[in-house]
């Protein structure tokens, strides 16, 4: 009997073996990905990307829980569409670029809220982490997919625009994020 069971045990692992399969890896397409954010300036609202970024994506709509990002911005590329603004952004102010040149948004797991999805995760900006969640709609293209994320961050927590610039009456203290995802499978 036990030689039998045996004889069924590669059989077992193979079955069982894609319930254990991992996300899948998706590569970002530059055409048509953006990340980005919103925010207002003396009650006006502006909108600002950033040029030079990199995603390491692993996601699994079935299974959330085994998803991750890795990304990683290039603050000096940040744009806003006025001269004064994207010229202040990378200096010791704000981003600080020449002491802290990259942002880090690493995942910390995946949860699923009704419909909702979750990305829980550490940002690191200035040379401070905090944790941030982030909403992800996902949905498959082909042999790709877009993704959707937003999410908001309090730009004081991390000191950007702190000291003169810490006046939420001028500079609004929360900083919307939005990103599409355009992926490709890796």
């Amino acid at each position: 009997m036990i030689r039998s069971a045996l004889r069924f045990a590669p059989l077992l692992l193979a079955l069982a073996l894609p319930g254990l399969a991992s996300a899948a890896d998706y590569t970002v397409q530059p055409a048509g990905s953006k990340l980005g954010f919103s925010s207002s300036f003396q009650g006006q609202s502006f909108d600002g990307s950033f040029g030079q970024w990199t995603a390491a994506i692993s996601y699994d709509p079935a299974k959330v829980a085994g998803s991750k990002f890795d990304v990683e911005v290039d603050l000096g590329s940040v744009k806003t569409g006025d001269k004064d603004r994207d010229g202040a952004l990378p200096g010791s102010d704000f981003f600080n670029v020449a002491k802290f040149p990259k942002a880090h948004f690493v995942t910390t797991g995946f949860r699923q809220n009704g419909a909702q999805v979750i990305a829980d995760g550490n940002l690191t900006l200035r040379g401070v982490t905090k944790p941030v969640s982030l909403n992800v709609v996902f949905k498959p293209a082909g042999t790709g997919a877009t993704m959707d994320i937003t999410g908001a961050v309090k730009r004081l927590d991390f000191g950007v625009g702190g000291g003169d610039y810490a006046d939420t009456s001028v500079i609004a203290n929360e900083v919307k994020i939005n990103a599409h995802l355009v992926l490709g499978a890796k």
